[in-house]
């Protein structure tokens, strides 16, 4: 298949591999499980596996990019921004749910989970939007559907409460994606509406970190004041930010054909096991 645009293309499967494994590491290698401080920066469409944290640093560096002029946001009707909230309620329950699954689940597992929210958007545009829709794409979404279903069932390691994360990022995916299809015609752009997700996620996380218990767990975290947690927090939230933009890039400049050939590429690349199984006893961190 000839991929358009393969310098951006290359960079976004790069980021999106990055960030994963980043994130991977922190959840399951240093066990920073605390959801409402750490994740936070998730792409539309492509989880994430982030939340207060990734937010804030995501949100920062992207009012900097603005006031310098290196992007362009202009949300300047309160009615759209307004509007728009639910959209962010939805955003904060896919990085919540998918750092929740994502600490439990291994990456492949994590991953086949997600491609299944297609489900929910297919079935919008053939039973509510009654668009016409190819065979080809009907089968390939079944598969998505039968492929998920049967992870549970043939799981050696299952994780009940990871698998319940997964279908709540699952279900969280789905809609936001009809929600992102229904606003096509809105005068928000793409970093409009990820700058507002940003903003309600950092609020939002931040008033729920003390009642979630995370605020003080957070506290008694053995590997705080270790120079690789922070290291990787940082990259974590850089990663995450700049697999936004080159996101909204690529989508900017190929068609959703050759967007979606390039996520199955990033995606095909964390595919094997034994680059994506983290195991307890790896957890051996030094100053």
């Amino acid at each position: 298949m000839y991929l358009k645009r393969p310098a951006a293309g290359l960079s976004f499967c790069l980021f999106y591999l990055a960030s994963y494994f980043i994130n991977k590491y922190v959840l399951s290698v240093l066990k920073f499980t605390y959801p409402t401080l750490f994740q936070g920066v998730c792409v539309r469409g492509v989880c994430r596996r982030q939340i207060w944290w990734q937010t804030l640093v995501g949100g920062f560096l992207l009012h900097v990019s603005w006031k310098l002029g290196w992007v362009e946001i202009s949300c300047s009707s309160r009615s759209e921004v307004l509007t728009w909230l639910p959209a962010s309620a939805l955003f904060v329950g896919i990085i919540y749910a998918g750092s929740r699954a994502l600490s439990r689940l291994p990456i492949p597992v994590f991953l086949t989970v997600h491609n299944a929210a297609e489900v929910i958007t297919c079935g919008f545009q053939k039973f509510v939007q009654k668009e016409q829709t190819s065979l080809l794409k009907i089968c390939s979404v079944l598969f998505l559907l039968i492929a998920a279903g049967c992870l549970p069932l043939f799981d050696t390691q299952f994780d009940p409460d990871g698998y319940f994360w997964a279908l709540i990022h699952l279900i969280c995916v789905g809609v936001y994606k009809v929600i992102h299809k229904l606003w096509k015609t809105s005068s928000l752009s793409d970093l409009d509406q990820q700058y507002i997700n940003y903003v309600f996620s950092v609020v939002l996380l931040a008033s729920a970190s003390h009642p979630a218990g995370d605020l003080f767990g957070a506290l008694n975290f053995p590997f705080l004041y270790f120079y690789r947690f922070h290291s990787s927090c940082c990259a974590s939230g850089l990663l995450g930010f700049f697999l936004m933009l080159h996101t909204v890039k690529l989508k900017s400049i190929t068609s959703s054909w050759q967007y979606a050939a390039w996520s199955f590429l990033a995606k095909d690349g964390i595919s094997p096991d034994y680059l994506t199984d983290f195991k307890p006893e790896q957890n051996h961190i030094s100053h």
